[in-house]
């Protein structure tokens, strides 16, 4: 995998972060790092889709964001766990390395140069 990708990854890191600081963020210290959450969320993720296709980067931004929101609210939120969303979760995320797996490694869509 190559550095790109990593920061697809680390963008949906810190989506999940950033997501759950504004459902759960409660004080100047929460909402700062909430701030500082969205703002290397969307770095990485602009900075990788410079490189890559953006369709297929946000996409798995999303949805890699999505999966670890759900896994972390039931982890740490106390969410009620449901067998039908996490066969969906799962779903989504074969349909996530699916999309990775068929985008070629330095493919671009609109990028200059």
């Amino acid at each position: 995998m190559n550095m790109e990708w990593m920061k697809v990854f680390l963008a949906a890191f810190f989506e999940v972060f950033w997501v759950i600081g504004l459902k759960h963020a409660d004080s100047f210290w929460t909402w700062t790092g909430t701030a500082i959450a969205i703002y290397i969320s969307f770095y990485a993720l602009i900075a990788a889709g410079k490189k890559l296709p953006v369709g297929t980067v946000y996409a798995v931004f999303v949805g890699l964001g999505t999966a670890g929101t759900v896994i972390s609210e039931i982890l740490f939120f106390n969410e009620p766990v449901k067998l039908v969303k996490l066969l969906l979760i799962g779903l989504l995320l074969v349909g996530v390395i699916g999309l990775k797996l068929v985008t070629k490694e330095g493919e671009t869509e609109g990028a200059e140069g």
